[in-house]
């Protein structure tokens, strides 16, 4: 089970840090701080944390404002209200917008971590069961998956999700294409996937035709409920041809989402944010199958994996995070992203 992910909402910084020292200390929690409503709003769609501890009383939009909010946009997450006045009109307030607790400061800092911990577990008990996924990831090379989304593929294997790997060259310009056959072979057996690895000329890969009738019919034999592959904004030619092919062929997938790779440009705008935290080491095993592209590849090196994971912890939260780009996402896999992450 992943640590606790709370997101603490207070305009007053000595209070926000207050409040995240103490669960970081004594609850364990991994702790997110927003200072006004929009951004709390923000953070919360991008990380779906188990609980938010919100002030009322905030310049702009006020934390009844952001509860509001939440119930319409994240109705499972519990939401505890905080204020320095207790007079009943606030905690009429905050209790008719469906606060879960109501708590007046200064804070009882035992009551705090008591309610924070049993708000996260009576959510969490009220979690239907989640049903499996049927997932592709589709990569231009060998080893491209991996490193875009191999920690979130190694959650959704962990999950009890079906995965396949579709790779549509053997990365002869890369290094020897043979052995990168053998290590893809060995990254999908680690994940318990299928593999499906095709012959198109590396660096030679076109964005219709052979391509999109490639991945159709892979897309019809395993019928998957989500794809993975590159981003339109990539400098490698490869990287763009698969995402303008794999998008148009799988039209009928209810959720696309684009991974990042280290030759993303500027204009890689994520908009879902998967913390990897329990799988970040799983990934390295899954980048340590492609022995022979680590001597010639920095990118595959565990220290810039990890500061790349931790970079994108600004807007996820936790200790690593893989961003995405969402062509298209289903209601049921949006909320089933929080949950990957706790099935470890």
């Amino acid at each position: 089970m992943s640590a606790l992910q709370v997101l603490v909402v207070d305009d007053d910084p000595d209070v926000a840090l207050l409040v995240k020292t103490l669960l970081e200390r004594r609850a364990g929690a991994t702790v997110t701080v927003a200072h006004n409503a929009t951004q709390a709003l923000e953070r919360a769609l991008a990380s779906r944390p188990d609980v938010v501890v919100t002030d009322i009383e905030m310049p702009g939009a006020s934390g009844i404002d952001l509860l509001t909010d939440l119930r319409a946009k994240l109705p499972g997450v519990p939401v505890l209200v905080m204020t320095a006045h207790v007079s009943v009109d606030y905690a009429v307030s905050a209790l008719r917008a469906q606060a879960d607790e109501f708590l007046t400061k200064p804070l009882d800092s035992a009551q705090l971590i008591e309610s924070v911990t049993r708000l996260a577990a009576e959510a969490h008990s009220r979690k239907p069961e989640r049903p499996a996924e049927t997932v592709l990831a589709v990569g231009a090379h060998p080893d491209d998956v991996e490193i875009g989304a191999g920690g979130i593929l190694a959650a959704h294997a962990a999950a009890g999700d079906r995965i396949t790997i579709l790779t549509l060259s053997r990365g002869a310009r890369g290094g020897d294409a043979d052995s990168r056959q053998y290590e893809s072979i060995a990254a999908a057996e680690l994940l318990g996937a299928r593999l499906f690895l095709k012959d198109l000329v590396d660096t030679e890969i076109s964005s219709g035709g052979q391509t999109v009738r490639l991945v159709e019919e892979v897309v019809r034999e395993v019928q998957p409920s989500i794809v993975y592959t590159h981003s339109a904004h990539d400098r490698h030619q490869d990287h763009r041809a698969v995402n303008e092919a794999t998008v148009v062929a799988t039209r009928s997938v209810p959720t696309v989402a684009c991974y990042q790779s280290p030759s993303a440009t500027i204009d890689f705008r994520p908009t879902r944010f998967v913390r990897i935290d329990d799988f970040l080491e799983r990934k390295f095993e899954l980048l340590a199958c492609f022995d022979s592209q680590t001597a010639s590849r920095d990118y595959l090196a565990q220290d810039f994996v990890t500061a790349t994971a931790r970079y994108w912890t600004r807007f996820g939260g936790g200790r690593a995070v893989e961003p995405l780009e969402i062509v298209r996402e289903s209601t049921e896999l949006a909320r089933s992203y929080e949950r990957l992450s706790q099935e470890s």
